[in-house]
């Protein structure tokens, strides 16, 4: 039984219809989560649909600003935004859940970041890298606050994952660079020019759902308070 949130009802529509394929229930919940109202409703309407949440998945976010800016360029009012889409946001709903997971003494809360929250790249989105910082900061603080309830808390950290917008972005360069349109080339060059890893290529969506059913698993009841990179070797620490 799986709750899909979304702000848009035709895409999440789309996307439960897509999830119902592979058996089991699927509802769908819209709204804003940088609202507090809004964040409420899809909460509720959660519990409504199946009677409670054991696992939540915070995947809302993005940049509030443009993707050229820098740090010049970022206002004051963009990094507030960036931080209530990618922070708050996720906090709104931890706190509405968290009761009902000690109440049963089983949960899993999980938080996707991104690869720039430890490796910040120098000219673009400082606003959307530093707020990615923050949610691997409190995901530890709020494992170790759930101490002993049952409940793990941990944060995936993709890399460079292939989603329509990257792909766009990838043909831009080909088009900009006469790497020719061949998708297998066109990768190529560019995780070996913009995005090395020794993996040598860029993820998939898949490589992030299968870590997330894993730590969502009884498997994974150990691993907690962690920072999980799926990014293919791209960021070069130890930890």
């Amino acid at each position: 039984m799986v709750v899909v949130h979304g702000r848009n009802r035709e895409r999440a529509d789309r996307v439960a219809e897509e999830a119902g394929k592979e058996g089991g229930r699927v509802q769908v919940a819209v709204g804003d989560l940088t609202d507090d109202a809004q964040a409420q409703a899809v909460a509720q309407a959660a519990d409504a649909a199946f009677g409670g949440i054991d696992i939540l998945i915070n995947n809302a976010g993005g940049a509030a600003g443009k993707q050229q800016q820098d740090w010049l360029g970022t206002t004051p009012e963009v990094w507030a935004a960036t931080y209530q889409t990618n922070v708050v946001s996720a906090v709104r709903l931890i706190r509405h859940f968290i009761p009902q997971m000690k109440q049963r003494g089983w949960g899993r809360i999980i938080q996707l970041a991104s690869a720039s929250a430890t490796q910040p790249l120098p000219f673009s989105l400082p606003d959307y890298q530093a707020s990615k910082a923050a949610v691997v900061n409190f995901t530890v603080g709020l494992a170790k606050f759930l101490g002993g309830t049952g409940i793990t808390v941990n944060t995936i950290t993709p890399g460079t994952i292939l989603t329509p917008a990257l792909e766009r972005t990838f043909r831009d360069w080909a088009r900009a660079r006469n790497w020719g349109e061949d998708w297998e080339e066109v990768e190529r060059r560019a995780v070996g020019e913009m995005f090395p890893n020794p993996s040598g290529r860029v993820g998939r969506i898949e490589d992030i759902a299968a870590m997330a059913a894993f730590i969502a698993s009884p498997l994974a009841g150990f691993v907690n308070g962690a920072n999980i990179r799926v990014d293919g070797g791209r960021v070069p620490t130890i930890n």
